[in-house]
């Protein structure tokens, strides 16, 4: 399971009025700053799964694999949104980054496995990289208000975790490859909707800004890197 979107919390789209300037760049500077910092667990999470073999039980299992997967994920973003205004939610937010570094080390020891492997996750590193770098661009440049796309992506997010869900047992690569390319389609489009709120200061606190910014960014590479292992592995 590597798809995954949180239920809409704070997600309504409607901008709660614009604050001062100086708020918003504080919230900007503090979600950038946590973004970076959450991607330090996301990686000692991912070694604690390829170094421990727990990657491997989750290959072995998929379908318990995606039942801890949802209820860690679900049960920790709803901790995390239930204490955003303390230092508790950092807390929290970085122990959720750290559950799906060991959520993707499945993905990541498949990919490593190959010859090439090493090669393909500093390719799908750099990819994410440029999306992101885009999709940040976009949100300052573009005066449209975004959010209304929201509803139509959120419905999309719903229709791809519940094919990813099916195709656990129906293992239908087709079905795989549909459901990548359209993870990686509506997860930058997240990330552009969800950049431009903080921007515009729809999201006032940072917390949750990161966590929905996290997710794009984890969608977008774990997609891009099992498009890459499928068409671009090389097996040893």
């Amino acid at each position: 399971m590597n798809d995954y979107r949180p239920s809409p919390f704070n997600r309504s789209g409607a901008y709660a009025g614009a604050p001062g300037e100086v708020v918003r760049n504080k919230v900007l500077r503090n979600t950038y700053w946590l973004l970076a910092l959450s991607l330090i667990p996301t990686v000692l999470g991912a070694a604690v799964g390829l170094y421990s073999g727990i990657n491997q039980v989750m290959m072995a299992s998929p379908g318990m694999s995606a039942i801890i997967f949802l209820v860690g994920a679900f049960g920790l973003m709803f901790a995390i949104e239930k204490n955003k205004n303390s230092s508790l939610g950092v807390v929290l937010l970085l122990a959720f980054t750290f559950f799906m570094g060991v959520m993707l080390s499945r993905l990541l020891g498949f990919v490593l496995g190959m010859g090439n492997g090493a090669q393909l996750v500093m390719t799908a590193f750099g990819g994410t990289a440029v999306v992101f770098g885009t999709m940040a661009t976009l949100a300052t440049t573009i005066k449209r208000d975004l959010s209304s796309m929201q509803k139509w992506l959120f419905t999309g997010a719903v229709v791809i975790l519940v094919a990813a869900l099916a195709n656990i047992f129906l293992q239908m690569p087709a079905l795989m490859l549909t459901i990548s390319v359209l993870a990686i389609v509506i997860f930058s489009a997240f990330m552009l909707v969800d950049l431009q709120r903080v921007v515009n200061g729809g999201e006032t606190n940072y917390v949750s800004a990161t966590l929905a910014i996290y997710l794009d960014v984890y969608n977008v590479f774990s997609n891009l890197l099992m498009l890459l292992g499928i068409f671009g592995g090389n097996r040893e």
